[in-house]
């Protein structure tokens, strides 16, 4: 049983969130609740996935409501009646697990719930496209060659593994993740060792979404909905 837990302050939606677990049963609903302070006031024990909107009538922030639940060790599904996927990159880079408009249907929000229970992403087809080509001014922007390198490296790879993986030699290989270091820094995110390098990848997804990927979604509703990873 995957319970659930929704902050939003969209009665109708709620009402109807709940109504449509009553038909799947292995989800169930647990808590509903209008913001976060009283989600975390009033839930008994923590549900598995917390359902958020991206914008809330109290006005709070939702970057700092995601990385709230987040630091708690919580996994969030933001979804939004805002299709503007600058907001979506952001909640997803504070911890969020997934982001969805409120145009796709229930299955679908159910579908992502389930996705998201299991270590899993669930992100709209536009999320999807605008992270994989985000180039926002703390990101870098990474060759083919030197993004192949970095995620196989930050892996756990050796760096003679990772140059094997991409056709190249190993002092190649050495040459690209020296120039990836420096880009970062360029950027304002410090990046010398392996660990370092392996918290971009993380932070950036660099592993979910290659740049340049395709807008077909998975299915017809969302983009990606799979095991993180």
């Amino acid at each position: 049983m995957i319970t659930v837990s929704a902050v939003d302050d969209d009665q109708m939606l709620l009402d109807g969130f709940t109504a449509w677990l009553t038909s799947c049963p292995d989800l169930r609903m647990v808590t509903a609740a209008r913001t976060v302070d009283e989600l975390l006031r009033e839930e008994a024990d923590p549900a598995d996935v917390v359902v958020l909107d991206l914008f809330l009538a109290d006005g709070s922030d939702p970057v700092r409501n995601v990385r709230r639940l987040a630091e708690l060790g919580r996994k969030v599904l933001v979804v939004s009646v805002v299709p503007h996927m600058t907001h979506g990159i952001d909640v997803v880079r504070a911890g969020a697990r997934g982001f969805l408009t409120k145009d796709h249907d229930l299955r679908t929000l159910t579908e992502a719930v389930r996705a998201v229970a299991r270590d899993g992403v669930a992100h709209s087809p536009e999320l999807a496209f605008a992270w994989a080509n985000d180039c926002g001014p703390d990101r870098p922007r990474l060759s083919t060659q030197e993004r192949k390198i970095l995620v196989a490296y930050a892996s756990g790879m050796t760096l003679a593994a990772a140059a094997r993986r991409a056709g190249v030699q190993p002092a190649t290989a050495k040459k690209y993740l020296d120039r990836v270091k420096e880009k970062y820094c360029q950027v304002g995110r410090a990046t010398y060792t392996k660990i370092d390098l392996a918290n971009r990848v993380r932070e950036d997804e660099l592993d979910r979404y290659p740049r340049g990927c395709s807008t077909s979604p998975v299915s017809s509703r969302v983009a990606s909905i799979r095991p993180a990873g």
